[in-house]
């Protein structure tokens, strides 16, 4: 694969020709009786069925989710199976936490450059409403000592083993392996690290709160997000996010208490992103098969990039560590991007970030390169929203931004976009799109 531009092998290009996502929504809330894979096959569906794109035209899926359903761990081969896809169709998940999505369509991408395959839906989703409680382990090995048993004597004779604190129900780990800290802890870090005050968080989440809600207002959203229907017999359609706050204000912003660090810190509720329900995906094609099929790419993509740093560390600088490989790759510069998306884990992780991108300190330091990366222009920056606003489940994140920024080249009818994320265990990535 070339270095300069890894987008182009062998003459194929690697099209976005669609994207969709559902309604962000919080946990608990519109869709807490549905599943990652009920959120996922109703959008890979609607996709489809928008895009003039037949199930049977398509050669792979690839998708993946963050917190994963044990009765059904492959995700993409439970959508093929469930939707409108003939069960000959190839699927396999991803996990890149945060960036899992974005990790779906690159591995789309390569599988196309390759000639491996010419059709691909990308994506990922999550459930927060319903994530997976297991036992104890004293809980799981009573059950399987009684599974073991030959007799009804024998299994209860495991089952009297068994104490009320065995019986104590473990949710999903929100603290990273590695440092035992949460995302939030590790926000705090940073926040203080780099200098980055309560206020600023707090301009940052209103900024965030407004360019979603005026993006709504004015359509920006309408032909990417679908209305989904829920409740008995489908009686209700959700068709918005109902995250974004129209009426949010400064003063309410700093009347919120820390929540990681209840004496000394700066994050609250309202500068992080909220549990979130979602689903989202993209169709990618090789461009000849879109010209014959009468499809027009909605944008291209150029070149990407992940990378992987210290955990211990600053565990959500990924994008600064990602996005000089990716521009690079593309022969591009910051300077040369018209439009930047990067994904809200927390206003701290984004201000730590775009202090990065500016600082020629802290590329000589922690990338050995001369020059910065670049201070990002805020004409340029997360126009319309981002995961403090908008939402985040962790899964389909990526996609999102994705499908956003390929929207919004096809509405400017040329130019290029970053994508960029962090993620749990150190990671980020970043990925070029062009028109």
């Amino acid at each position: 694969m070339a270095a300069q531009h890894p987008g182009v092998v062998d003459g194929r290009r690697v099209a976005i020709v669609d994207g969709l996502r559902t309604p962000f929504v919080k946990s608990g809330t519109d869709f807490k009786d549905l599943s990652a894979l009920d959120l996922a096959t109703g959008v890979v569906t609607e996709l489809l069925q928008r895009s003039g794109v037949a199930g049977d035209q398509i050669d792979q899926v690839i998708y993946g989710a963050v917190i994963t359903d044990v009765a059904g761990p492959n995700l993409a081969r439970e959508i093929v199976l469930a939707g409108d896809m003939p069960d000959t169709v190839d699927a396999f998940s991803v996990s890149r936490a945060c960036a899992t999505s974005t990790q779906a369509v690159v591995s789309g991408a390569q599988s196309i450059l390759l000639g491996n395959a010419n059709i691909v839906v990308a994506g990922g989703a999550d459930s927060l409403s319903k994530p997976p409680i297991l036992y104890s382990d004293r809980f799981v090995d009573v059950l399987m000592d009684a599974n073991a048993a030959k007799d009804i004597p024998g299994k209860m004779k495991a089952f009297s083993a068994l104490r009320p604190k065995d019986l104590a129900p473990q949710p999903p780990a929100i603290a990273e392996r590695a440092t035992g800290l949460t995302m939030g802890g590790s926000a705090e870090i940073m926040a203080k690290e780099n200098g980055i005050g309560r206020e600023a968080q707090d301009e940052y989440a209103l900024r965030s709160h407004r360019s979603a809600v005026a993006a709504w207002d004015d359509g920006i959203f309408d032909d990417e997000v679908m209305p989904f229907p829920v409740g008995p017999e489908y009686s209700t359609t959700v068709t918005r996010d109902n995250i974004p706050r129209r009426d949010s204000t400064m003063e309410q912003l700093a009347a919120l208490r820390p929540v990681f660090d209840r004496k000394y810190g700066t994050i609250t509720a309202g500068n992080s992103s909220p549990l979130t329900d979602g689903a989202s995906a993209v169709i990618l094609m090789e461009e000849e098969t879109a010209e014959r099929l009468g499809l027009t790419p909605r944008a291209f993509i150029r070149s990407w990039a992940f990378a992987a740093l210290d955990p211990n560390w600053q565990l959500l600088m990924g994008p600064s560590f990602a996005t000089p490989v990716a521009l690079e790759r593309a022969g591009l510069t910051l300077d040369d991007i018209d439009v930047i998306d990067m994904h809200e884990a927390f206003s701290a992780q984004i201000l730590s970030n775009t202090q990065a991108f500016a600082s020629a300190e802290w590329a000589k330091r922690w990338l050995d390169r001369d020059e910065p990366i670049g201070a990002i222009p805020d004409e340029k920056f997360n126009l319309y929203g981002g995961s403090i606003s908008l939402g985040h489940p962790f899964g389909a994140t990526g996609t999102r931004q994705i499908t956003t920024m390929a929207n919004e080249l096809e509405r400017r009818g040329t130019g290029t976009a970053l994508v960029t994320q962090c993620a749990a265990g150190g990671l980020g990535a970043a990925v070029v799109l062009e028109r």
